[in-house]
This record gives structure tokens, sequence and C-alpha cells, in this order.
């Protein structure tokens, strides 16, 4: 990801742990299955753009395997330490902002980075710069404008406070310069940039013990910026996070657009 002044999710924070601890859980199947159907193997050539955690990181090196290279990168680096050995290089980066490390690669992914990135047009020139002719590039993004609730079936008070703290957190992002209709311009963006055989489909976690972690984890993390901006009291916050902790919500995530292509 790229900071800017007042970054909403920092990754040093304890929380954030918790959040990739969920997108792994939620989103890593998804991920897998992608990138398991480009033909990923042995020796291949793979940059991982925003890191953060380390379950992708991880899965790409065991399939290069020794032979083979990953490059982690982000700009916060303090929780790849784990995964920092051989085939696995990891620097830091900003992706909007940098020039690409090295060219020449394989397979080039990002998972819920550019929404976050101001200069995404850059970015994405940067990691198509990054492939080799006929080298891949998978962008899986999220896209809160169209699916904008936390609970979708919002039937009580406890829905509607779920729903108006997830419009208080969607605000803090625009204002700090994410786009919440990204996702679904990632088809045509990667046409736009010269990608050939470009596909792309969405996943739509609606229910789960991931979902709920993730929601309590990223409400905790922002909370000052909630109530610091008049988004939310103490109490309505405290108030959410007890409902989360009766397992009984039905909370949902933004949709996650996976799109991908093929470089000329």
């Amino acid at each position: 990801m790229t900071r800017t002044d007042g970054y909403l999710l920092d990754n040093r924070q304890t929380e954030a742990g918790e959040r990739f601890d969920a997108f792994a859980s939620l989103f890593d199947p998804t991920t897998f299955r992608h990138l398991a159907g480009f033909g990923i193997g042995p020796g291949w050539r793979c940059w991982e753009v925003g890191a953060g955690g380390t379950s992708v990181v991880s899965w790409l090196a065991k399939k290069v395997g020794p032979t083979g290279r990953v490059v982690a990168t982000d700009i916060d680096t303090s929780r790849l330490a784990p995964v920092a050995r051989q085939p696995v290089t990891v620097r830091v980066h900003d992706i909007g902002a940098d020039e690409p490390l090295a060219e020449g690669f394989d397979l080039v992914h990002a998972r819920l980075v550019l929404v976050h990135v101001p200069d995404r047009e850059r970015a994405l020139r940067t990691m198509v710069k990054a492939l080799r002719p006929g080298g891949r590039l998978l962008i899986e993004d999220a896209d809160p404008a169209l699916q904008p609730l936390t609970c979708p079936d919002e039937h009580g008070p406890e829905q509607r406070l779920a729903n108006r703290l997830r419009l208080g957190f969607r605000r803090l992002l625009a204002d700090r310069g994410a786009d919440l209709s990204y996702g679904r311009t990632l088809p045509r963006l990667l046409r736009e940039a010269g990608l050939q055989r470009v596909e792309a489909d969405a996943y739509f976690p609606l229910a789960s013990p991931a979902c709920a972690a993730l929601e309590s984890a990223t409400v905790r993390q922002i909370r000052e910026r909630l109530v610091a901006e008049g988004l939310a009291t103490n109490e309505e916050v405290d108030r959410h996070l007890a409902n989360i902790a009766t397992g009984t919500m039905d909370l949902a995530t933004a949709p996650m657009i996976s799109a991908w292509g093929r470089k000329a």
C-alpha cells in the first residue's frame, strides 16, 4: 500500500494482524484458485505487491521452489520477517511512487492494495512494466460501493448500527483517497493497459466467523478516527463490538473483484 497523511489502517497496529488473518481465511481460497489456474510452478519469478501478511507469499514460495523467486514488497514489511528466506526476498517499496524493483516477472499479484493507493494509474503501469512477455497480472480489489452494507439483511437495531458504522468507515476511506468503486473497473483497466485474455470474477462473503473477526478488528482499529470525526460515539462502538461478540449477526464484506490478463 501507499502511506498518506492520516493513513487509516497501519500495519503496525495490533488489529492489523487480526485483519490479515481474516483476509487469509476469507480470500486465500479464491486467490490460490486463480494463481493455480495460471500453471504456476518451479522456477517462476513472482512479485507480491503490498503483501502485508504472509499467507500468499508462503504459498507462492512453495509453488516456485528453490529454483524460483518471490519478491514481497510493502511500505511496511514488519510482518513479513517470518518469510524472509529463500526463495523469498522482502523489500520496502511504494507501488504508487517507486519504479519496479525488477522486470521479467512471470507473475505479479496485488490483493486489496490499489483501492488505497492515490496514484492507482501509475501503480498499475508499474506492475505491467514488471511483467515479461507472456507474464500474468492478477489484481484483486474491493468494490465497497457495489455492496456498501455490513448487514445486507437490515432487520433490527443491531444491523442498523452496524451499517451506520460501515458508512462512517467508507467516509474515512474516501476522505483519504480510496476509490470505493475501483474493483468494477479492473477488467477495463487491464485491457487499456494492453493485457490480453482479460477475465474477472467476484467473491462476496456474506456470513462467516472470519467476516465477524474482520469487522471487529477493523472497527477497533479505526475507533479513534470514527469518534474524532463525529461519525460514532464510544458508546456506539462498544455496543457494536458487543453485538458482534454474540455471534448472531450476519456480517458481510465488500465484494472482492479478481481480474487477470496476460502481457503480450
